[in-house]
């Protein structure tokens, strides 16, 4: 038979001193979520409540030209957005558009990080001039390749192409994809740029300089040691650099008003809302916009976090 031990004093003063813990414990964590409530509020008004208002909107039938006739029309919006025969091309341009642009960002990202990776004279002032682009807002971006590049008559390209002897272009009809690519990848080197240099400043000396001793070549070191460190790096510019493309409207609208198969889903929600007056079907456009988004940037984070656990436990 066992006999019950009455509880020590020793005890009931470790109890006590769990119970002040885990009340510190508590009384922090509400600290905590106290100071970070005001961002989550601010958050939430300028985010969720005019999502909800477009929700709201994608099911009325609105048309401006006809201000009188608003009233409620359930998902007759959304049945004419998803057969209207348009939202599938804008799909399809914003996919090629966001493709093109981020590859080739990448590829001139890892030319230029490469060479400021070196240490040559003026490395700083080159870094710093070499960003420039991203920091430019991308209207005034566009409007500079607009006029000063691709201008029919004062255009530095096509001053080059007649100095050649080569017959003026017109950008912005001849090759409407090329235009908006070219731009945007102008703008989105930088970022790459810097997303990659990161990964090379953190390369291991050691591994180069040991491969160099072992007589392998620069193009050698650079598929079989540089390149396969880099791989995080160029996953996340990737990822980032997607959701960012996926939003761009500025060179559209000013270059190519989605004309030639340009006709991003942001030049559709714009065309709609703007030039059609037609809000509640722009509502619609929007919500199945932000919707394809999500799922592009959820797959997106998803796989950021799987590369980085995945560089952690190496």
């Amino acid at each position: 038979m066992t006999t019950m031990t009455p509880p020590t004093e020793l005890d009931e003063v470790e109890a006590k001193a769990a119970k002040d813990k885990r009340r510190v414990q508590s009384r922090h964590a509400w600290t905590s979520r106290g100071l970070l409530m005001p961002a989550l509020v601010f958050l939430i008004l300028l985010t969720q409540i005019p999502f909800l208002t477009t929700i709201g909107f994608s099911l009325m039938e609105w048309n401006l030209l006809y201000p009188q006739e608003r009233g409620f029309t359930g998902f007759d919006n959304y049945q004419t957005a998803l057969t209207s025969g348009e939202l599938w091309p804008s799909i399809v341009a914003t996919v090629l558009i966001t493709a093109f642009s981020v590859v080739l960002s990448l590829l001139f990202g890892l030319l230029f990080a490469m060479l400021l990776d070196r240490n040559l004279p003026g490395r700083a002032i080159a870094r710093t001039l070499m960003i420039t682009p991203f920091l430019i807002m991308p209207a005034a971006a566009s409007l500079i390749w607009k006029y000063s590049m691709f201008d029919t008559n004062i255009g530095i390209l096509n001053w080059l192409f007649n100095t050649l002897g080569l017959p003026t272009v017109s950008w912005s009809t001849d090759y409407p994809m090329a235009t908006v690519v070219i731009v945007l990848t102008w703008i989105f080197t930088p970022f790459m740029m810097l997303i990659l240099l990161a990964g090379l400043q953190g390369q291991s000396k050691e591994v180069l300089e040991a491969a160099q001793v072992d007589g392998a070549g620069a193009w050698r070191t650079f598929t079989w040691i540089t390149l396969p460190h880099l791989r995080m790096y160029i996953e996340i510019g990737t990822l980032l650099g997607s959701v960012i493309i996926l939003q761009v409207f500025d060179p559209i609208a000013i270059l190519t008003k989605g004309t030639g198969g340009t006709k991003t889903l942001a030049y559709l929600l714009y065309e709609r809302a703007f030039i059609g007056l037609n809000v509640g079907e722009a509502a619609a456009y929007g919500v199945v916009t932000v919707i394809l988004t999500i799922i592009v940037a959820t797959i997106a984070l998803k796989t950021t976090f799987k590369v980085f656990m995945a560089g952690g436990s190496r």
